[in-house]
Parts: structure tokens; C-alpha cells; sequence
């Protein structure tokens, strides 16, 4: 009920604001080229900052300015992100939003401005965006289940329990990763050991949903994180709980280390999405869409499901797409 009100708030006080800008101001900008603006629900995550800077390379490359602005996993700061962008009068909006419901809110109080928006992850309660870029987050977390369930059964662990720490099941990306991976996880006839949904994304609590995991299940065999910034607080928990060697680690997303921590077998496998290709793409799809050119309404990208297995054939798409090395920014 509050987020609605505040919707309504932003469509009769700050909408008429937007319209009131200057006709300067408009000009101005057609002399520097079309803008735009990225609200990421967070950039002090790697991830959301790997894209931020594929959003920038790309939009550098077609001629665009463009505008970073984190909410810091904040629905209000969200708000107040999207109170300027509508103020700017950009051309374009690009979201990943704090929750599909948030993003919902963003496309109904942007197209109601006019300005289309492009959906980047996390994925949003509504159809009414220009298009909705994505990872396969299902593929992603189904083939990574089926590596963990593998490398469980070559031990001998297949009566063993899995414990899940999940990012919030509100956001559309969050339901497909828990049903992929539970999917691999009932074809290999592993058992989950329960799920902890994360609020603040911190390494604190990281570590006490993993301690909680590994305390209460005795037969805990396997942690997977539906993230992947916060792993050494699921190696630290591990380790302080006296269960180095017997405990799993499996992640979705990457970090730079962990090319080497999956080659040593620190980490069994990891998910591994694209988002510094996600962030160009989503610059192209408003580029068309300036150019009057047809843009795909839904576009999901594979997920790198990595193993020591397929790391070094994997490894240039890791470099540039995953973790957005060898690039300018």
C-alpha cells in the first residue's frame, strides 16, 4: 500500500514537474547527443558494477551520455533516481530494479512520461517495457545443480543435504534459480537442507544463514550461494564450524578469484552470468529503438555453468563477459 501511494505521489506531483522543463534544457541536449540513465539496484555489488560498466563502454561507443545511479538496495532511493530522470526528460531508462514489484513501478511512472525502458535483470511485475534482457537463470542454476550433484555422488555423499542461501524470492531471477537448481537437485535424489533468504547482502549475514545451515543439519554436505560476493563468509563459517573438507561450496555468479579457486577445488562450480554483455545489449535495444529498428521484447543470455571440467574453454568469455576484463570502460 505505501509503494503505491508513493506511486501516486510521483505521477501527480513529479510527472507534471518532468513535463515542465525547459525547452532549454532539451536543447542543450540535442547538442551533446540523447541521454540516458541506468538505475542499478546496487553497484557496490561486483556484479551490478560489471554491468554499469558495459552500459558505459557500450553507450560511449554509440554516442550516448549516460548516467550510473545505484539505489543501494533501497526502494526509496529508487524512487528518487527515477524522480530525476523523469525531472532530465532523458530518452532512455535502463533498470535493474530492487524487486520485480519496485520494477513494476518504474516502468508504469517512466512510460507514462514517455521515456521507454530496458528491463536488465532481476526482471519486473509488468510487460510494459521496450525489452527485458536477462540471464537464463533457470539453465544457469539447473546445469550448475547437476555439477554439485555429480561431484556429491563421486564422493559418496548422494545421502548428503544441500543448504541454500538464497537472494530474496520476491525478484523474479531468485524464483528461477531456486527452481533450476531444485530441479537438478530431485534428478540426482539430493535433498535440500533449507533455504536463508538474504536482506542485506553483508558478509555477517551470509555467515550466520551458513552457520545456521551447517549447525542444524548434521548431514549437511553442500552450500550454495545464489550469489557469489559474499563466498568467504560461507568458507569462514565452514572452517570456525570444524568442517573444512566435508562441506561443498557452490555459487551463481563470479569473482575474479575464482578461476583459481574452482582450479584448485575450493569452489566446485559456479554459475556464472554475463553482465557485462547484458549491460551492452541493453544499450543496443534503446539504440534501435532510436533508430525506429525492431527490438526483441524478451532476450535471455546463457549462463556459464564452470567446473574445473570447462574452465580454460570457458575462460575468454569469463574475462570480458563475466567479469569484464580486457575492456575500456
Amino acid at each position: 500500500m505505501h509503494l503505491r501511494l508513493t506511486s501516486i505521489f510521483l505521477l501527480l506531483v513529479l510527472l507534471p514537474l518532468s513535463l515542465a522543463w525547459t525547452s532549454i534544457a532539451r536543447a542543450d541536449q540535442a547538442q551533446t547527443g540523447k541521454q540516458l540513465i541506468y538505475i542499478t539496484s546496487d553497484r557496490r555489488i561486483p556484479f551490478w558494477d560489471i554491468m554499469s560498466r558495459g552500459i558505459q563502454q557500450r553507450a560511449q561507443q554509440l554516442g550516448y551520455q549516460v548516467q550510473i545511479l545505484s539505489a543501494n538496495n533501497s526502494t526509496k532511493r529508487e524512487l528518487e533516481h527515477l524522480a530525476l530522470a523523469l525531472r532530465q526528460q532523458v530518452d532512455g531508462l535502463i533498470i535493474s530494479p530492487t524487486s520485480s514489484s519496485a520494477g513494476a513501478t518504474l516502468i508504469k511512472l517512466a512510460s507514462a512520461a514517455g521515456i521507454p525502458v530496458v528491463v536488465a535483470d532481476i526482471g519486473a511485475d509488468s510487460d510494459k517495457y521496450l525489452s527485458f534482457i536477462a540471464s537464463d537463470n533457470y539453465q544457469g542454476a539447473y546445469e550448475l545443480g547437476r555439477i554439485l550433484g555429480s561431484a556429491l555422488i563421486q564422493k559418496g555423499w548422494q545421502s548428503g543435504r544441500v543448504g541454500i542461501v538464497a537472494i530474496p524470492q520476491r525478484r523474479q531471477n531468485g524464483r528461477e534459480r531456486t527452481a533450476g537448481f531444485m530441479q537438478a537437485l530431485d534428478e540426482a535424489g539430493i535433498l535440500a537442507a533449507g533455504m536463508r533468504q538474504q536482506v542485506d547482502f553483508s558478509y555477517t549475514e551470509t555467515y550466520t544463514f551458513s552457520r545456521e545451515l551447517i549447525d542444524s543439519e548434521p548431514e549437511l554436505r553442500a552450500l550454495w550461494l545464489q550469489g557469489s560476493d559474499r563466498y568467504q563468509a560461507a568458507l569462514d563459517a565452514i572452517k570456525d564450524a570444524g568442517r573444512e573438507g566435508e562441506i561443498l561450496l557452490a555459487t551463481f555468479d563470479a569473482e575474479p578469484e575464482f578461476i583459481d579457486m574452482i582450479q584448485s577445488g575450493q569452489l566446485i562450480g559456479a554459475a556464472m552470468q554475463q553482465p557485462f554483455l547484458i549491460g551492452e545489449e541493453a544499450v543496443i535495444s534503446l539504440d534501435r529503438h532510436f533508430h525506429g529498428e525492431s527490438v526483441t521484447p524478451e532476450h535471455k543470455l546463457s549462463v556459464l555453468a564452470v567446473s574445473a571440467d570447462n574452465l580454460q574453454t570457458h575462460l575468454p568469455t569469463i574475462r570480458r563477459n563475466v567479469l569484464g576484463q580486457q575492456v575500456t570502460p
